[in-house]
Parts: C-alpha cells; structure tokens; sequence
C-alpha cells in the first residue's frame, strides 16, 4: 500500500490554491466556448472570401458525395513517407465494400532522386499490385478485407481505364479535383524536378510510359477522405474530421459562398463543395484560445512555433506533452515539490517523453466502472472502454468534468473503490513514467490523474467548438441553440485515436456541442467513425471524380 501524502498540514492550504489557480486556467467557462467559436465562424468567413488566410479553407473540387448506392472498383494510391499504399475498393452497392490493399517501401534514393524515377516506382507498384494472384482461399478467410485483384475483370479493349484516387500527403495547390501543382517537399523527400508540376500528370505520365490501363482521376486530402468514407457507409456526410494525433476537418459547403473562386467555372456551376478547413491553423495569433505557461512552453519549443495554434491544444501529437509540462511545473515547485517528492525520470525529462496514450490509459482506471452522469450517444465503430462498461455506480458531483480541488487533494475523503481506482493509477504511473515506487503516493496519482483530465477535457471542449462551427456555418444550428433541424441525422465522419479510443471524449465533446447548438440539434448529430480516409477515401474520390466526368 503507498503512502497517502507527503504534504504537512500548514502547507495544504497554500498548495490548494496553487493547483485551484492551475485549473481555472484550463477552466472554459460557456461565455469562453460561445467567443472561440464567433471567432471561428469569423475566420471561416475570411478563409472562403480570400487567399492566404491561416484557416485555408481550400476548395477540393469535389462537387458530390457518395450515398452508399454506388458500385465498381476503384484504386487508391498513398504516398506520404516511408511506405506508399496502393489499395483496391470494390463498392457492393448497399453502404458496403471490400478493401485489398499492399505497402511498398520508397528508399532514400527515390525520395531525393529524379522526380521520374519516384514516379516510374508508384507506376510498378501499381503495376505489382494489380497482378498480384488472387488470393487463396485460407488467408481470404482470416482477412475479411482480401478479395480479388481487379486485373482480373479488366478487359484493355473493352473496358476504360481503371479509375485511381491519390492521396499526395505533401503541400500542393490543388487548382481542379484532378490538379495539382507540388509547393514544396516534406517528410524527407527532396525529389528534383517536382517542384512547379502538375503531380496528377506526374503520376498518370508514369501509368502511361508503363502502358498501365489505369487513370488517375483525383487528388485528395485524408480528411475529405474521411467525409467520403462517412458518407457511403452512413448514406451522406456534412463533415468529416480527424481528431487524432493531429487535427483538421472538411465539410460540404455552397458553391456560392465560397467567394474566393471568383468567376473559376465551378462556382458558376452553384451546388456544393467539399471545402477543406486546414482548422489546426485556428487563431494562430492566440487572440482567444486559453493560452497557459504549459502551452508557451510547448509552442517555444516545437519545431512549429506560432503556428497550427488549434492543434496543438487538441490533438493527440501535444496532450500528453502539455501534461508533461504541468507536471515538471509542479515537481519543481519551490520552497516544497508538489509531486513525487521533488523526483522526476529520464523518461519524464525528455521532450515529448509523455505519451497521450499514459493520460488516456489513466482516465481509463479512474473512470472504469463509473455510472455515466448524462447518458450521451455514442461513437459509431469507437471504442471508448468507458462508454462500453455498465457497471452503474452512484456519480459523484464534479465541476468542469472533474472533481474539485478540495476534493481530489483530500484522499482521506474519497471512497474506497476511489483508493482502489488510484492505487492501481498509481502503479501505471510508476511503470510508464520510470519513477521510483517510493517516489509516488496515492496523493500523486490523485495529481495526476488530476492533470490529466484538465488537459483531455479542455480538448474535448475545443474540438466541439469546431465541429459547432460547421453546423452554425451549413445552416443547421444557430449559436445558442433555437433551431430545430429539418434534417432526422446530421452525420459527422471522425477519424483518430482521441475521438475513437480516449475515454470519455467524446461524451465531453457531446456536452459542450449540446452548449453550443441546443440539444434538439446536438440530439440529431450522428458521430461514426471513417476508417481510413487515405485509402478508402480516395479511392471514393475517384467515384466522385467519375461522376463529375473526369
């Protein structure tokens, strides 16, 4: 059993208010929630009338999504670091498909090679993949997504080229949905010649030099992926978005407002577009996101700085590291430590050296077995191990979605199950963070489970300001609430380790959008997660590009 606390009673008092001054930091209060989200509205306005806006919103040119009718077969290719994809979906028509797909290594020589030559390699990957054999029918067993090549049912003099969708994860300025010229080179890549081009052609003159009977037909970005993917399974999307390691989202907006197209044939066209937000970028200027020291901290030192603002408050890449600074801040805290006896380990020392994965595996053990205070509509396909436990308790009163201060430094006042549920935290926290086992009490596990939940809940709360925004903004929501929806299901595609895996997530999101919008709209929006938006989802980009007549 751990000691219950290091703490003399004279100091309690002071240290109580050194963590109630922490908190009110993270505190979003309804008022705060209501500003953040006038203001993204704001900048989606600017984002649609003008270039050069921090919040992109960049037009994709898809014109359409699908509503799970549709049928064929379709290619993805992904490219975005060390491995490239080549996927192969074949849409049954009833919100279902089957999805065969390989990696294949990209080796440094191609990365800072000739531009030909890193193509000519997608091309025989394609060619590789498209004349692998049909699978057997052992492993078609174990693999529930393997299925047969579609070299098989193509006939050069009969049928079209076979459609592919392209996932280019580096800077591009798309200009069409099949268009779009390569800004710059990330991830390690420098291949020459690239720079200024087309990659679309790039890509389709390799299919052509190898005589492949394949058509590249659009290019896509894994967010609008992930709207697409949403949509033929759930039958339409309004948005789609990635809550993960990072953060973006993609939602279907009217042509005729997104003014920067000017007189480009698509906006005289009218109807809608899958605009892409690029809302990591949000408030960049930190004008009204709630900025703390362990945010400074973070945004000095990464390689970013003063940029993708949003994300790093909300996503998976940067919780666990503004956790990691609160807590140095505490066990450095001087005259007396705060935390762990004034110790910390190598493995807290190091730069981003707490994983969010620790945060999410402690809220796991705090919140197991708990009675839900409001019951909340679920992610469909997630797998929040809290939401899918039934153990009923009777919840106890919490502020801001934990429990007070007075509250959570006083082990002697929690329940029992409450010192069970923090011996084993503090056990995670001794395996996971390297410390000695003398080194942390029940009152330090109490901290950190603490801490934790300050860092995900203020997520959580931002991340519905976002998906808020795109509701207000498409018409299905006014601010504040006061509009029913014509609309049964307002259908949101989500992708990511937070909004899937994190306990709780999206329960806190749930509460804070239900703020925002009102329940009769918040009761209407139906969460489902988009699997692979890269893959599935570009392939679907091409069945959009099809229907466009590309």
């Amino acid at each position: 059993m751990a000691p219950l606390s290091a703490v003399s009673g004279s100091s309690k008092g002071l240290q109580s208010r050194v963590f109630g001054d922490i908190e009110a930091q993270f505190q979003l209060e309804d008022d705060v929630l209501h500003s953040i989200t006038t203001k993204f509205l704001e900048d989606f306005g600017s984002g649609l009338g003008e270039y050069g806006h921090p919040m992109a919103m960049i037009p994709t040119f898809v014109t359409g999504v699908p509503n799970g009718s549709e049928t064929g077969t379709f290619l993805a290719l992904d490219l975005g670091g060390t491995n490239l994809r080549v996927c192969e979906v074949k849409l049954l028509g009833n919100h279902q498909f089957t999805l065969r797909q390989q990696k294949y290594r990209v080796s440094d020589a191609l990365k800072t090679g000739e531009a030909s030559a890193l193509f000519d390699y997608l091309a025989d990957s394609v060619d590789a993949f498209l004349t692998t054999p049909t699978v057997s029918p052992t492993t078609a067993a174990s693999n529930p997504f393997a299925g047969s090549s579609a070299i098989d049912e193509i006939d050069p003099e009969a049928d079209p080229a076979l459609p592919l969708g392209l996932t280019f994860s580096f800077p591009v300025e798309q200009t069409a949905l099949n268009e779009g010229k390569v800004l710059t080179w990330t991830k390690g890549f420098s291949a020459k010649n690239a720079i200024g081009n087309d990659v679309v052609k790039l890509l389709q003159d390799a299919f052509n030099r190898k005589h492949l009977h394949v058509r590249c037909v659009a290019l896509v970005n894994d967010t609008v992926g992930a709207l697409l993917s949403r949509a033929y399974t759930a039958g339409g999307c309004l948005l789609g978005a990635i809550f993960g390691t990072g953060t973006n989202g993609a939602y279907v907006e009217k042509v005729e407002n997104i003014r920067k197209l000017g007189d480009h044939p698509a906006r005289k066209n009218g109807g809608d577009m899958v605009v892409n937000c690029e809302w990591g970028a949000f408030d960049n200027t930190r004008g009204v996101l709630p900025t703390t020291q362990f945010d400074n901290k973070l945004d000095r030192e990464s390689i970013n700085p003063r940029l993708q603002a949003f994300e790093k408050f909300i996503s998976g890449m940067y919780l666990g590291e503004i956790a990691r600074n609160l807590l140095l801040s505490l066990i450095d805290s001087a005259p007396k430590s705060l935390l762990f006896n004034g110790r910390s380990s190598k493995l807290l020392n190091l730069h981003y050296g707490l994983d969010t994965a620790v945060l999410s595996e402690i809220e796991a053990v705090w919140e197991s077995g708990r009675h839900p205070d409001v019951e909340v509509k679920g992610v469909e396909g997630g797998h929040d191990p809290i939401a899918e436990e039934q153990q009923p308790e009777v919840p106890k009163p919490k502020i801001n979605g934990f429990a007070p201060p007075a509250h959570f430094l006083d082990i002697d006042s929690h329940s029992p199950e409450d010192r069970s549920r923090l011996e084993r935290i503090r056990s995670v926290i001794v395996q996971r963070m390297e410390l000695a086992d003398e080194d942390v009490t029940l009152r330090d596990a109490a901290i950190v489970r603490w801490a934790s939940a300050l860092v995900a809940d203020r997520a959580a709360k931002l991340s519905a300001c976002a998906v808020a925004t795109v509701l207000v903004q498409t018409g299905h929501a006014r601010l504040g609430g006061g509009v029913v929806p014509e609309e049964e299901h307002l259908i949101v595609g989500v992708d990511g380790s937070l909004i899937e895996h994190y306990p709780n997530f999206n329960a806190r999101l749930r509460a804070s959008l239900r703020m925002l919008v009102g329940e009769e709209v918040e009761r209407r929006v139906d969460i489902g997660m988009a699997k692979d938006g890269s893959g599935v989802g570009a392939a679907l980009c091409a069945l959009q590009a099809i229907k466009q007549g590309l």
